[in-house]
């Protein structure tokens, strides 16, 4: 099948061209490339006139283009757009003005009205093949890119005691089945008719009768039903969070402590949940403590484990106890944990035996345990040694141990997640900590991870900052317990891979202890069966889950594309973004299960094939050039991008831990997020004007245009804001204008700009106000809050920003135009 081939598929280089150019991404002084260039490669990503060649004759008409791409099945003008021809080494400014909208399907307008939203649900291709052949001639990657319980504005909430769904395949009822009549519905996945329920003849919208296809699950998309007994296997749990906190000398000469109990006892009323909410807390070094919080008691107990071969659990009542009853213990426990500990010498780790601990004390609930770990875990079970070679951090030859040393943790998170227990972990140490191992235990039991390799409350403020706000964000976000998600899709379609954080219950059911609103999936498909009967392929997720107020809700999200049996239009619905986020996620399992090299190898490939199908599908035309189709002429731009990432880089100076944390983000954060850190959105600030700007809330939004990321495009007199997601930089040149520097951030000129500014100042000038008012717009299409970063272009700090400027060379690895002649080179083997 495609999608196995292609990764396995690498392109060993010939002995000629090893003379002509380097093994791809690897050190080189200098580049022969494929094609005459009258001046020397460029450096730091500048295009020269010379370097991009013209076209030695015009490009096609869409009447010849159709025709050779097997007439286009008439697609509209957006596709047509799609289609365009675009020579890569020619053509320099791609980017869009905005950031880059996910493309509509070439669906109706009812059908378009009522689609799920791609934040929820995108597929790579948004013209579905009718054959595995066709999608094999495309050469692209079929898939889905999911963000399910993300925060929604509005949701519509089905009350009705009858959920109707599919007799046969179970779908739920959705804006896509067809009525036969107003007593029978077709079924849109497996093509069943069903009968329509008494009750669903009535509408509790509109308070009519007769109208079954006015009801609001067939009206929209994405619903959420409040499920029935029949959808519980046992009464919905109530919300239980256990904190299990490292407090030996390391965590307390950190600080995070402080931090922590400072911001759980702010916050400890809106944490999600109800008069049963249940909470418990252990801390561990060498030995494990118990804080027995019974109400009964004027102040906290804390009891002491020492044997941790053996742990055993000292009281089971009095551990995690009602929130409500028990908040008086709790605060005073979290006002004097930090002063307990403050002293200690103690240096060993025993997180093995605290996490068994956790796991006994939450058994007979479920919940979520919350880890605080902040070095090498080196006593009793789960202990590791450090296994990073510093001196390989830079190796172009590959890096070792990406893969767990021991299955102790997987192990044990199965065990959670077979009692309903997720356990997220919180990793802050800037020290080797052997997270490819210690990501096992959130990793199947659909927990979460997060990693502030430096934090520490002296020397980094700033990632102290950082963690208080995402740790608000985690602890007041909504959460699901006991969740399971099955993912349905029309009859000839089949899953064959998922990507994210939870356990595979089975083919096409994931386990996940819980859900939280900020992570996302990733599914690899296959065509098994022809489709050449339908028009339409739909898929549909459904979230079964208890909500913290112990309801138990099933959140549905159903997607619809067209089936097409042209290669044209294949290519004029590839999603690249989600084709890239895909790609990424299968980069990082091949990775660990083979090798960097082979999944960098592959990311190549998958560049060169898609090229390489698009041109021979246009041969006769004969063109010259580097020729993509516009809806893919960001791809290679995407994937050189990909290679830069910490995830997949090589030879550049990278710790394993942090790598192996931007491989886990890759693999369970949503794509809006995988591409913000992929590809971040540059913006010059000192020029901004009001054309086009947002009017919101009495604000004014400026929306300046993006920019290509390299050096190319930054002046020393201006001003530029880089997004990358989860961090916001905003670069000063030297030279910039006083004026601007003294209304943004409140200095007389750029000397006096202080390092490691991490604000901007709330100043009454309409420079201020527009800035702070983009970067609030900004902010506010994310559910984690972002840090800011004040770059000096004199500061040591410009590193970590110019390292997002993927457009351009670095020492071990290629600037794009560099790329594009590399892809052309192994197009022509």
């Amino acid at each position: 099948m495609f999608l196995t081939l292609f990764l396995e598929s690498s392109i060993p280089p010939s002995a000629d061209m090893t003379k002509q150019a380097p093994p791809f991404g690897y050190g080189y002084p200098s580049m022969q490339p494929a094609s005459p260039m009258t001046d020397s490669s460029p450096s730091h990503g500048r295009y020269n006139q010379t370097g991009y060649q013209h076209l030695s004759q015009p490009f096609p008409n869409m009447s010849q283009l159709s025709a050779a791409l097997g007439g286009l099945s008439g697609v509209p003008e957006l596709e047509v757009e799609a289609l365009r021809p675009v020579n890569l080494l020619q053509e320099r400014n791609l980017l869009p003005h905005r950031p880059l909208d996910a493309p509509e399907p070439n669906l109706n307008a009812d059908l378009k009205k009522a689609n799920c939203s791609p934040d929820t649900f995108r597929c790579t291709l948004t013209n579905i093949p009718q054959t595995q052949a066709l999608l094999n001639k495309a050469r692209l990657p079929l898939g889905l890119l999911l963000h399910p319980f993300r925060d929604l504005a509005q949701l519509p909430v089905i009350t009705s005691s009858t959920i109707v769904r599919c007799r046969s395949c179970r779908t739920y009822i959705n804006p896509f089945v067809s009525f036969l009549d107003q007593r029978r519905w077709k079924c849109n996945l497996c093509y069943r008719v069903n009968d329509v329920p008494d009750e669903f003849m009535y509408n509790p919208v509109t308070r009519s009768y007769g109208e079954p296809h006015k009801r609001p699950e067939v009206q929209n998309s994405t619903v959420e039903f409040i499920a029935s007994s029949d959808y519980m296997l046992r009464p919905p749990q109530p919300a239980v969070y256990l904190f299990v906190l490292d407090v030996s000398h390391n965590a307390m000469d950190a600080g995070y402590l402080d931090v922590f109990c400072q911001t759980l006892l702010e916050n400890l009323d809106k944490i999600p949940g109800d008069t049963r909410t249940r909470v418990g807390f252990i801390t561990f070094n060498s030995t494990i403590h118990f804080y027995n919080l019974h109400e009964s008691l004027s102040q906290p107990q804390m009891l002491v484990v020492s044997d941790i071969d053996d742990i055993f659990i000292p009281t089971h009542d009095s551990l995690l106890v009602n929130l409500k009853e028990s908040r008086e213990l709790v605060r005073v426990l979290l006002t004097s944990l930090p002063a307990m500990f403050s002293q200690t010498r103690e240096t060993h780790s025993a997180l093995g035996p605290a996490l068994q601990a956790a796991y006994k004390l939450m058994t007979s609930t479920g919940g979520r345990v919350s880890v605080f770990q902040t070095q090498l875990p080196t006593l009793g079970a789960g202990l590791l040694q450090s296994r990073e070679d510093p001196n390989q951090r830079s190796s172009t030859k590959g890096v070792q141990h990406l893969g767990p040393a021991t299955d102790f943790y997987k192990k044990l998170a199965l065990d959670c997640s077979g009692q309903q227990i997720a356990v997220d972990l919180f990793l802050l140490s800037s020290q080797y900590s052997d997270l490819a191992s210690l990501a096992c235990v959130s990793k199947y039991s659909a927990g979460s991870i997060f990693y502030y390799p430096s934090l520490h409350h002296v020397h980094n403020p700033a990632q102290l900052d950082k963690f208080q706000k995402d740790l608000e964000r985690y602890l007041t976000r909504k959460i699901g317990f006991e969740a399971v998600m099955r993912i349905r899709c029309t009859k000839g379609l089949s899953i064959h891979t998922f990507h994210g954080n939870f356990f595979v219950r089975s083919t096409d059911l994931l386990s996940l202890a819980n859900v939280n609103p900020d992570s996302g999936f990733a599914v690899q498909m296959s065509i098994e069966e022809s489709m050449a009967d339908t028009s339409l392929a739909c898929f549909q997720a459904a979230l079964l889950y208890t909500s913290s107020k112990g309801k138990r809700r099933i959140r549905v999200h159903t997607l619809c594309l067209p089936v097409v049996s042209q290669l044209s239009d294949v290519y004029a619905g590839a999603d690249v973004q989600a084709i890239t986020c895909l790609l990424a996620n299968m980069a990082i399992d091949r990775s660990i299960s083979s090798s960097l090299s082979d999944a960098r190898d592959a990311l190549v490939n998958a560049v060169v094939d898609s090229l390489s199908a698009y041109k021979n599908t246009v041969s006769n035309l004969q063109q010259s050039g580097l020729i993509a189709p516009a809806a893919l002429c960001l791809f290679p731009l995407y994937v050189l991008a990909l290679l830069k990432q910490k995830a997949l880089r090589t030879g550049t100076s990278t710790k394993l831990d942090e790598r192996v944390f931007a491989m886990c983000e890759f693999k369970s954060q949503p794509l809006q997020q995988i591409m913000r850190t992929v590809h971040p959105d540059l913006y010059r600030l000192d020029t901004m004007s009001d054309q086009g700007a947002l009017h919101l809330n009495d604000c004014i939004v400026p929306q300046p245009h993006l920019l290509h990321l390299t050096a190319e495009k930054l002046t020393r007199e201006g001003a530029f804001l880089m997004d990358c997601g989860s961090v916001f930089y905003l670069w000063i040149g030297k030279c910039c204008n006083d004026m601007f520097i003294r209304d943004v951030l409140g200095c007389p000129n750029h000397a006096s700009i202080p390092p490691n500014m991490t604000q901007i100042p709330e100043l009454e000038t309409p420079l201020s106000e527009r800035l702070r008012a983009l970067l609030a717009w900004l902010q506010d299409s994310r559910t984690f809050s972002s840090t800011l970063h004040v770059v000096k272009d004199d500061a040591s700090a410009k590193t970590s920003f110019f390292q997002h400027l993927v457009e351009d060379r670095s020492e071990s690895a290629f600037s794009y135009y560099e790329f594009l002649l590399h892809i052309q080179q192994q197009m022509s083997k």
